[in-house]
C-alpha cells in the first residue's frame, strides 16, 4: 500500500512542459510557482506517510491498547490528507479491511475536517464526491455513539451562514447512526432534534414573498429535510402505538417535543398565507408535516384542546415535562394553523359548538395578543376573528365573561388599538373588538361596556364604547321591548360612568375630547328620543345629577382651557415678533406638558387647533342645554295647562 502511494505521488510531481523551453526562458515567477507546487506535494506525501505509519503501528495492537496519542496522530494525519487533496488515498485506507478496527475506534475524529472540506468544494467537484464516500464509510464502520457526538458537535459549531447547509449534509448520516443505537434511540433522537432546532433558531425566518423564494440561508429547505429525518422514528412509534414499553413512550415524547418546538420556531413568526406564483409554500408544507406527525402519534386533537389545563386535557403525562412557556406559544400557533390556515383541519373532529371552540382558543388568543412582533400579533387577531365569525350575533352568553380570558381579551385588543405602531393592526384590532361586542347577548354587552369604560384609560376607546352604548339604547327603544339592560335602572347605573369628568373642571379637556363629545352626543340623543313622561332610559331621573357632575364642570373647564390656550397664542405671537422670524425653533408647555420642538408657526397651528376643539365641544354643550331647557319648559307649560 505504501509503495503504491509513493509511486503515485512521484508520478504526480513529474513536470511535463507543454513545449520545450530554454533555461533562459524560465522566469523567477515560474520557479516560485513550481517550488510552491513541489512543497505542497511534498507535504501531501508526508501526510500520507504519517497516516500510513500510524495505521501500520495500530494494526498490530489490540483495540484496548490504543493510546490517546494514537487517536490524535490519526486525526492530524487524516486531516492533512484531506486538506492537501488526497481524499482518494484516505478513502483507500478506510476501505482496507485490515484497518476496520482502527476506523471503528478512531474514524469519528475525521468528521470535523471532513465536513469542512465537503462544504468548501463545489457540488460537481470530484473531491467532494470522494469526501462524501469517506463520510459514508465512517457512518458504516465507526463507533455509533462516538460518531453521534462528533456529528452533533459539527452542527453546534457550524458558522451562521453554514448552519442549514451543515445540518442538511449530516442529517442522513445522523439518521443512520441513530438507527444503529438500539438501546438509547429515544435519547439520541431527542438530543439530535434539540441540537438542530437550537441551531436553526439563530437564523432569521424569511417573511416576505421574495425572502421565502430566495431562502438565502436555506432555512425552509432545511426544516423540510429535518421532517424527513424524523420519519423512521415516527413510523416506529406508530407501529408500536399499542405497546406500553418505556422506550417507545420516550421516543414519542421526543417527537412531541420536536413538534411543539417547531411550532414555536419557525412557524410562530412565519408568514403562512398562500402566496401567488409559489406553487408550494415551503413553510406551509413544513407546518402540514408537523401537524401530520402530531396526528400520526395520536397527539393532534389533545394538543388542540389543551387550553391551559394541561393535566386534564392531555392524556399523556409526558407533556407535563415540557417547558410550559414554550408550550403555550406552540399551542397558540397550532390553533392558528388549524382554524385560520385550515392546515390539518381534515384531522379535526367537527362536532364542537362555535362557543366551545372560542372558549378553547381564548388562552391562545391572549398569548398571541400579548406579543409585540407584527407577525404574531396578526396571528392573534386572525385567530380571534375567525372564531368569532363562526358565531351568530347576540349568541354568546354573558356567563362567558366570568372566565378571565374573555375579559382580558378585550383589554388586549385595546392595547393593540392604542399602542401598536402598525396602522393595519390597529384598524384590525378595532374591527375585531366590534365583532366581539356584537356576538354577546344584551347583558354581555352591558358588562363588557362597563368593563371597558373602567379599564381602557383611553379617551378614544371610551368614546367608541359610548357610541356603542348609544346604538344599544336606540335598538332597545325601536324594538319597543322591555330591555332591562339598556333602559331603566340598569342603564342609569351605566350612564353614571358616562356622564362624569374624572378630575372635575380640571380635567384635561383636550386629552378627553373624544370621550366628552361622545357623552354629549349620547345625552343629546337621550333628551330628544326619550320624553319626560315615558322616561324609559331614566335620563330625566338623573338629569340634575348630570348637570352638577358633568355639564357645569365642563362649562368651567372650557372657560379655563380656552383662556389658557388664548394666552399661549398671544404669548407665542409676541415672541415671534421679537425673534423677527417664524422659523425659529422653540418649545411651549401646554397643560403641564412640554410640546415637541417645532417652528413657532407650527406651534401656533397646534394651539389654534386646540381652541377649535374647545369651540366644538362648547357648541354641542350649548345645543344639549338648549334641548333640555326646551323639554323642561314644554313639560312645565303642559302641567300649567292641565291645572
Amino acid at each position: 500500500m505504501f509503495l503504491f502511494f509513493s509511486r503515485q505521488l512521484t508520478a504526480n510531481i513529474v513536470w511535463h512542459p507543454a513545449s520545450p523551453l530554454k533555461g533562459s526562458q524560465v522566469t523567477p515567477q515560474c520557479c516560485g510557482t513550481l517550488e510552491l507546487l513541489s512543497q505542497q506535494q511534498s507535504e501531501g506525501i508526508m501526510a500520507i506517510d504519517e497516516l500510513q505509519a500510524i495505521v501500520q503501528r495500530c494494526q498490530i495492537l489490540e483495540e484496548e491498547n490504543f493510546r490517546a496519542e494514537d487517536f490524535n496522530l490519526f486525526q492530524v494525519a487524516g486531516q492533512k490528507c484531506l486538506e492537501e487533496g488526497y481524499a482518494a488515498q484516505l478513502l483507500e485506507v478506510i476501505q482496507n479491511e485490515k484497518n476496520k478496527v482502527i476506523v471503528k475506534n478512531m474514524g469519528w475524529n475525521l468528521v470535523c475536517p471532513l465536513v469542512r472540506c465537503i462544504l468548501s468544494y463545489k457540488q460537481e467537484d470530484d473531491k467532494r464526491e470522494r469526501c462524501l464516500k469517506i463520510l459514508d464509510q465512517l457512518v458504516q464502520l465507526s463507533n455509533p455513539k462516538e460518531l453521534l457526538l462528533g456529528v452533533l458537535e459539527q452542527i453546534e459549531q457550524a458558522p451562521g451562514e453554514q448552519i442549514s447547509e451543515t445540518i442538511m449534509l449530516l442529517l442522513q448520516p445522523l439518521q443512520t447512526v441513530i438507527l444503529k443505537l438500539h438501546g438509547k434511540k429515544s435519547y439520541s433522537v431527542g438530543l439530535s432534534l434539540s441540537t438542530i432546532l437550537n441551531r436553526l433558531s439563530l437564523l432569521p425566518v424569511p417573511y416576505t414573498k421574495d425572502q421565502i423564494q430566495e431562502d438565502k440561508l436555506h432555512l425552509c429547505q432545511c426544516c423540510n429535510a429535518v421532517v424527513d429525518f424524523t420519519k423512521p422514528f415516527v413510523d416506529e412509534v406508530v407501529k408500536n402505538m399499542k405497546t406500553s414499553e418505556s422506550g417507545e413512550r420516550e421516543l414519542k415524547e421526543e417527537l412531541l417535543k420536536f413538534c411543539l418546538k417547531s411550532l414555536k420556531y419557525p412557524l410562530l413568526t412565519a408568514q403562512l398565507d398562500q402566496l401567488e406564483d409559489i406553487e408550494e409554500h415551503p413553510l406551509r408544507h413544513f407546518a402540514a408535516e408537523i401537524l401530520g406527525i402530531l396526528s400520526d402519534i395520536g397527539e393532534f386533537t389533545p394538543a388542540v384542546f389543551s387550553h391551559g389545563s394541561h393535566s386534564q386535557n392531555w392524556d399523556n403525562h409526558e407533556f407535563l415535562d415540557i417547558d410550559r412557556n414554550d408550550s403555550v406559544d406552540s399551542l397558540a400557533c397550532l390553533s392558528y394553523l388549524v382554524f385560520v390556515q385550515y392546515i390539518g383541519i381534515d384531522c379535526f373532529p367537527m362536532i364542537f359548538s362555535p362557543s366551545y371552540l372560542l372558549q378553547c382558543n381564548m388562552l391562545h388568543v391572549e398569548v398571541l395578543l400579548k406579543r409585540t412582533e407584527e407577525s404574531i400579533l396578526a396571528k392573534g387577531l386572525d385567530l380571534f376573528e375567525n372564531c368569532l365569525l363562526r358565531m351568530d350575533n347576540n349568541s354568546l352568553l354573558h356567563q362567558y365573561l366570568e372566565f378571565r380570558n374573555f375579559i382580558t381579551a378585550s383589554q388586549d385588543l385595546v392595547k393593540v388599538m392604542t399602542l401598536c405602531p402598525i396602522e393595519d393592526l390597529r384598524k384590525k384590532s378595532l374591527n375585531v373588538l366590534q365583532l366581539y361586542i356584537d356576538k354577546f347577548d344584551t347583558e354581555g354587552k352591558y358588562t363588557l361596556f362597563r368593563c371597558l369604560l373602567k379599564t381602557s384609560n383611553h379617551a378614544g376607546v371610551e368614546g367608541y364604547v359610548i357610541q356603542n352604548i348609544k346604538n344599544q339604547i336606540d335598538l332597545s327603544l325601536k324594538r319597543g321591548q322591555d330591555n332591562k339592560w339598556f333602559t331603566g335602572h340598569q342603564l342609569v347605573s351605566l350612564l353614571d360612568e358616562v356622564f362624569c369628568l374624572p378630575e372635575g373642571a380640571e380635567t384635561d379637556l383636550l386629552q378627553s375630547s373624544d370621550r366628552i363629545m361622545a357623552a354629549l352626543n349620547l345625552l343629546r340623543y337621550l333628551v330628544i328620543k326619550d320624553n319626560e313622561h315615558d322616561n324609559q332610559t331614566g335620563v330625566w331621573t338623573i338629569l340634575t345629577k348630570v348637570t352638577q357632575n358633568f355639564l357645569k364642570p365642563l362649562h368651567t373647564g372650557l372657560n379655563m382651557s380656552k383662556a389658557h390656550y388664548e394666552a399661549e397664542i398671544k404669548n407665542k405671537k409676541e415672541n415671534r415678533r421679537e425673534s423677527h422670524t417664524s422659523n425659529t425653533v422653540c418649545s411651549v408647555t401646554v397643560s403641564g406638558e412640554k410640546m415637541p420642538n417645532m417652528s413657532a408657526e407650527t406651534q401656533l397651528q397646534v394651539l389654534h387647533s386646540a381652541l377649535f376643539t374647545f369651540d366644538l365641544i362648547e357648541s354641542v354643550l350649548a345645543r344639549v342645554e338648549e334641548l333640555i331647557e326646551v323639554k323642561i319648559k314644554a313639560v312645565t307649560d303642559e302641567n300649567i295647562g292641565v291645572k
